[in-house]
């Protein structure tokens, strides 16, 4: 079965069954109040690490490198602010993982490594041959 259709439906299970659980220990005033609080406090710091990321990038652009990483981590942080507006918890976690600079980093290593397509990192890119120089004026 697709992973996808998989998230797609077992998402949504999971976030009501966390609003049951929570909600039947602390009341539903006050789980209602945590998502929205959650949701406000994580887009906010989600916003002070974008402009920490695009402050980077920019340092990157200035000494001339391409700033790969600051481009990855925006996007990551744009679905990390994503998650957290999203009610629920089990996305509120992820998304607070995906926040922070240090596990943002350890997801992404992940993540490039099971999608990298040089699966032999001590393999050179090069082709090796032989050439002659042709003389026109012959």
């Amino acid at each position: 079965m697709n992973t996808l259709l998989i998230l797609i439906i077992s998402i949504p299970i999971v976030e009501i069954y966390l609003f049951i659980k929570i909600g039947t220990q602390i009341g539903a005033f006050y789980t209602i109040s945590l998502i929205f609080l959650t949701a406000i406090i994580g887009v906010a710091y989600a916003r002070f690490e974008g402009f920490n990321t695009l402050k980077s990038g920019m340092g990157q652009l200035l000494k001339n490198e391409i700033p790969i990483y600051e481009i990855i981590s925006g996007a990551a942080l744009a679905f990390a602010a994503l998650l957290l507006i999203i009610p629920g918890f089990a996305t509120d976690i992820f998304g607070i993982f995906l926040i922070f600079p240090y596990t943002r980093k350890f997801f992404l290593k992940k993540i490039s490594k099971k999608y990298s397509t040089n699966k032999n990192p001590t393999e050179k890119n090069f082709i090796d041959g032989e050439y002659e120089d042709i003389d026109d004026k012959k």
